[in-house]
Order: C-alpha cells, then sequence, then structure tokens
C-alpha cells in the first residue's frame, strides 16, 4: 500500500467502536474528532455503520462515495458454527453469502434467491451466489481463514441452526459481513473482514457469551494489522 495510506475501520454499533477506542487510548494514538488517527504513516477511521444488512448497506454506501478509501475493513463479533474455533478467537473471513434471502416452503426447506432463479448466481459481484474476497493479501495470515453466512436473525433455535448448517456449511455468522463485501465488490474496493467470536451457536443463552473478550482481542488484531501494512508502505 501507498504512503499516507486511507483506511476505514467498519463496525456495526458503537459498543464495538468504543472498545476500540479504549485500546488507541491506551497507547497513547492520536484521535481526531473521535474517529480519525494516526498510525505510524497510516491514515485511519472509524466508522459505525448500524446493526444490520440494509443499514450497512445504506451508511456504508452513502460514506466511501463521499471520500477514497485504499482499504476498508469491517471489524466485529460473530457466533461461531465450527468446534474448531474458540470464543475470543479472531478470524479472517473470505468467502461470505446472504443466508436468509430466499423462500422458505411448508416442509421447512429453505431456497436461495439463485436458486429460485430470481438472481443470476454469477453476475457480479457474486460468484456462484457467494461473495469472494478477491483481495490478495498477507496481513492476515496468522488468523484461520473462513467461511460465513450473513442473516437478518440470527441462528438460536436448534432447528434454524442445523438448517444453516446443512445447506451452508459455515464457519461464522453475522449480520453485516455479506452486506459489507457486498458494496465492496460492486465499488472495486480492497477489503478485509476480521471478526473475533463471541460466542458459539447454539441455543440462544448468553450467559455462554463473552464479547468483552472477543472486543478485546479484536482491537489487538487490527492493531497488529496496521502494524503489518504500516512497515510494507
Amino acid at each position: 500500500m501507498k504512503e499516507n495510506s486511507e483506511i476505514l475501520v467498519v463496525f456495526s454499533s458503537e459498543l464495538e467502536a468504543e472498545k476500540f477506542r479504549e485500546k488507541l487510548n491506551s497507547e497513547k494514538k492520536v484521535i481526531s474528532d473521535g474517529n480519525k488517527f494516526k498510525f505510524n504513516n497510516l491514515n485511519i477511521e472509524i466508522f459505525v455503520s448500524g446493526i444490520g444488512i440494509p443499514f450497512t448497506i445504506y451508511s456504508l454506501t452513502k460514506k466511501i462515495l463521499s471520500k477514497k478509501y485504499d482499504l476498508l475493513i469491517n471489524a466485529g463479533i460473530c457466533g461461531s458454527f465450527n468446534e474448531d474455533l474458540f470464543v475470543g478467537d479472531c478470524v479472517s473471513v473470505i468467502l461470505d453469502e446472504f443466508a436468509d434471502l430466499g423462500v422458505a416452503y411448508p416442509d421447512n426447506s429453505f431456497r436461495t434467491l439463485f436458486e429460485e432463479n430470481l438472481l443470476k448466481p454469477n453476475k457480479k459481484p457474486f460468484d456462484n451466489g457467494k461473495l469472494y474476497n478477491p483481495l490478495k493479501s498477507n496481513i492476515d495470515t496468522e488468523l484461520p481463514k473462513v467461511t460465513a453466512i450473513t442473516v437478518n436473525n440470527v441462528s438460536g433455535n436448534k432447528k434454524q441452526i442445523e438448517l444453516r448448517r446443512e445447506k451452508f456449511n459455515p464457519d461464522v455468522e453475522s449480520m453485516e459481513g455479506a452486506a459489507f463485501a457486498y458494496v465492496c465488490r460492486k465499488e472495486n474496493l480492497n477489503f478485509l473482514q476480521i471478526r473475533a467470536i463471541s460466542n458459539k451457536v447454539e441455543e440462544r443463552n448468553k450467559e455462554n457469551w463473552n464479547i468483552s473478550l472477543a472486543l478485546n482481542n479484536l482491537s489487538e488484531e487490527l492493531f497488529r494489522i496496521f502494524e503489518k501494512i504500516s512497515e510494507k508502505t
């Protein structure tokens, strides 16, 4: 990346963003207007898109039309379907897809809009109905590379969990990832999706969640990524 690269870090909520600001303060990084800071030779901006698919698509599109960025990073928490991933782990999402955009049938089966022939699965920005990250980067090589689904309603009951596990075989789940990837691919922007696991995808029980641990680890991982980027510019 070039000297003084412009990087936008996209969080879905103020909770996630505030944890990152706390990390910046502890490291004595300079912040202007509460959202912009210098990291060595990088210009980095924090942006809160809102929770969920529609809010992310609208706010992020509006944001990127106002300024050119060299890299966008979607940073946030997620739930894990993968038994080899644990609460607090950070991951890099290399493939995402919309998992509840489609048609439900009386037998409880679900077909995507691509399977219903209502959308073309290989029309940009999709590849076989999925959103791949084409960025070839070595700044996140230490992280597990995972596949994800993005949903309007998070998986919280056994039937829903098993349906999504069987149909999509995802590693993780969020409410914004595919929306973020969709905008970036449509606009030909370099992007990463870095997430920290706050919970296992199971019948909803927030007592088993550890959002604080996930957000602390996410902030640490973002700092490592910024260090790598700044070393290469």
